[in-house]
């Protein structure tokens, strides 16, 4: 395994971060159980959960996945040793009615409090190592939203307010950093200004989707990532198991996310369709697997603290992780981006 600083902190996170979104929907406790054990033997040392996982969210299962995560580190007694990263819900539009008060679910401090509370009880432990709000508290690009449209009726909370609670948490001990999850360069660079001029916590980290279907990231974060160390942690790296290149061809396997749930479709649009044909046809030109070329792609980007996979399945789980030990020669890279320039980000 490999390791990265988080941001400007003296923590080192693997590459690899285990995403847990799946469990308590697609996986039993028993498949999470099984991989955390597996990810945790491998050097994995670093998880990302959120308060309103599993994915789809609804309000059967919502918060199983921090459930599951806080049984399984009461069983194991290894807390000390993990990096265990969770999330914040903001403000939705009619689709999360059953976490708190739709009506009033801000990144204020009611909210706030009321989620890392929540939180910390169900994963069993007194402090979280990242706390990230899940997506802005304002109306602004973010979930494939393209197209900034200005809402002069939108009265998000202050970005200076909810670092200051942000900050508390920090002094409390509940947190020990914080991060931004979908976020713009505008909104990361506010979080900064903020933290600065107030002399409060700065962002360590931007969780936002990037892969080979989307690169989006790279035009205005990047810089940013590397000039003031919030490095991203990339989401989605295989655009919901698309670029494995097992939809290919108009394959629907039985039990696939997107099988299951065809509204999830950001990642199968024609261009992303003929982009993934292609870097299928990439991979098994070099004799790669198609899934690990897509992680070491993003593994190797010098923006980039930690990939977050995902996994259905311990085969699918293994490839994922097994993808630290590819490095892709430069051949593939320029081949890769003769791909992105005649199909440049079909997913944003």
């Amino acid at each position: 395994m490999l390791y990265r600083k988080l941001g400007n902190t003296d923590i080192d996170v693997s590459v690899i971060c285990l995403g847990t979104m799946t469990w308590g929907e697609q996986n039993t406790e028993a498949d999470a159980f099984a991989q955390m054990d597996y990810a945790v033997a491998q050097g994995v040392n670093f998880f990302d959960t959120a308060e309103l996982y599993p994915i789809p969210p609804n309000g059967n299962t919502c918060n199983a996945t921090e459930t599951i995560i806080g049984h399984w580190l009461q069983q194991r007694g290894n807390r000390d040793k993990l990096i265990i990263a969770s999330k914040v819900a903001g403000p939705a539009d009619g689709w999360l009615p059953h976490i708190r008060d739709e009506k009033t679910r801000r990144h204020d401090r009611q909210n706030i409090m009321a989620a890392v509370n929540g939180s910390l009880q169900r994963l069993h432990t007194d402090y979280l190592d990242l706390y990230q709000l899940h997506w802005p508290d304002r109306n602004t690009n973010f979930f494939g939203k393209l197209g900034y449209k200005h809402a002069p009726d939108d009265t998000p909370v202050p970005i200076e307010e909810t670092l200051q609670v942000l900050a508390d948490l920090v002094q409390s001990g509940k947190v020990r950093y914080i991060g931004l999850s979908n976020e713009t360069p505008w909104g990361v660079m506010q979080f900064i200004k903020a933290a600065d001029a107030l002399n409060l916590p700065r962002i360590v980290s931007v969780q936002n989707p990037y892969s080979l279907l989307n690169r989006s990231y790279e035009i205005g974060l990047a810089e940013i990532s590397i000039r003031e160390k919030c490095g991203l942690l990339a989401y989605s790296p295989l655009g919901f198991g698309v670029l494995s290149g097992k939809y290919v061809g108009g394959e629907h396997p039985a039990g696939a996310r997107i099988t299951r749930w065809p509204n999830y479709n950001r990642y199968m649009n024609p261009q992303a369709i003929a982009a993934t044909t292609a870097y299928t046809a990439l991979a098994e030109t070099h004799e790669l697997d198609p899934a690990q070329m897509a992680l070491a792609f993003v593994n190797s980007r010098e923006f980039l603290t930690s990939t977050i996979i995902g996994a259905t399945d311990m085969e699918q789980l293994k490839r994922n992780i097994d993808s630290i030990n590819l490095q892709l020669s430069d051949e593939v890279l320029q081949a890769i981006e003769a791909v992105h320039v005649t199909h440049p980000n079909p997913s944003p």
